[in-house]
């Protein structure tokens, strides 16, 4: 069979098995992200990536009714899941775009210049908020949408009609939650629920198909996110 592993990674890492670089290569860490999934499944031997594997994957996928569509600023985002504003500080400012400012991550809340980043790394003439650092800027991004895969969810965080928020990039929902793709939640880039409740806006980049759905995952054992995530 012919392997998309580009796919097959950004599938393994959605699994939580870390294949490593989203390159399209199979290289060691995927092999070795591929052998602890098909175990994990009850496949004792050393599997490479055929029919049985690829059809676990396939109905474990938290997005069963697609293959994660190809939006390069989710890409980017799954790339960096897990950096840390601690033990990864080098790293994240090195990355962060210049358009959010030289900011220190330990220091300043970083959710929107993650967003802002992942957005000018895939869509380098992506027109950002004036303050990109500013959570509820991020309402008048882009064009109105509604939630789906790859959309940017802005959060009210204190009270509504506070001047404190939240955002990030939609990775799914349950019954109560957005599953919520960002940076400075928990001080790492990682997936939280936030409930459906504080949502201001879900906003999509000006110009770009809208290409994403609706996403129905399960809670997975993350916790629904307090007001100040």
């Amino acid at each position: 069979m012919t392997t998309d592993w580009r796919a097959a990674q950004l599938r393994l890492r959605a699994l939580g098995f870390e294949p490593g670089p989203i390159d399209g290569l199979c290289g060691p860490k995927t092999k070795a992200a591929i052998t602890a999934f098909g175990r994990s499944r009850g496949l004792s031997s050393e599997p490479g990536f055929g029919p049985v594997i690829a059809a676990l994957m396939g109905a474990d996928a938290p997005c069963p009714d697609l293959p994660c569509p190809d939006l390069p600023w989710m890409a980017e985002a799954l790339r960096l899941q897990g950096l840390h504003e601690r033990r990864d500080t080098a790293r994240l400012r090195a990355w962060l775009d210049p358009a959010a400012g030289a900011i220190d991550p330990r220091a300043v809340p970083w959710c929107g210049a993650f967003v802002a980043s992942c957005l000018r790394a895939a869509l380098p003439g992506v027109i950002l908020p004036d303050t990109p650092l500013a959570a509820r800027a991020w309402g008048r991004f882009g064009d109105p949408v509604a939630p789906v895969f790859g959309a940017v969810l802005v959060f009210w965080r204190g009270a509504p009609s506070g001047w404190q928020g939240h955002v990030g990039f939609y990775r799914g929902e349950d019954a109560a939650a957005y599953h919520v793709l960002g940076g400075n939640q928990s001080d790492a880039v990682t997936l939280t629920r936030i409930a459906k409740t504080r949502l201001l806006a879900a906003r999509w980049p000006a110009g770009v198909p809208v290409t994403g759905r609706p996403v129905r995952l399960t809670t997975k054992g993350l916790a629904l996110s307090s007001n100040e995530a």
